[in-house]
């Protein structure tokens, strides 16, 4: 089994998924999005289970910087934004073959580790 984590660095969500997949010897292949942003394909993927508004973090100070309070877009225009500004992305976003999670999801991580 190997998942793949979407984050930074300085997300302390980010660090304790990767800490939860390291403590059970999982192996994790880590994006870094302040070096790589995730493709609008990986991101839709999130889109069609959780929909648009699960992957914004709306509280983040990326978000209040580009002036998006009262941004309403359509889920391909924001699909758009993500991919361009990926600190806006609620963290981490894991993926484990075709199985999703988004932000700090113990319980689907512990289901997937089968324990």
């Amino acid at each position: 089994m190997e998942v793949q984590i979407f984050g930074t660095k300085k997300s302390a969500a980010t660090r304790k998924a990767q800490r939860f997949f390291a403590e059970r010897r999982i192996r994790v292949h880590f994006v870094d999005l302040n070096q790589r942003a995730a493709s609008p394909g990986e991101l839709r993927r999130f889109v069609q289970k959780f929909g648009t508004d699960a992957l914004i973090d709306r509280d983040s100070k990326r978000f209040a910087e580009l002036g998006l309070t009262h941004a309403r877009y359509g889920d391909e225009r924001w699909l758009q934004i993500l991919a361009e500004e990926p600190l806006l992305l609620r963290q981490p976003l894991v993926r484990n073959g075709t199985q999703l999670a988004i932000g700090e999801a113990e319980p689907t991580w512990k289901e997937w580790a089968g324990r």
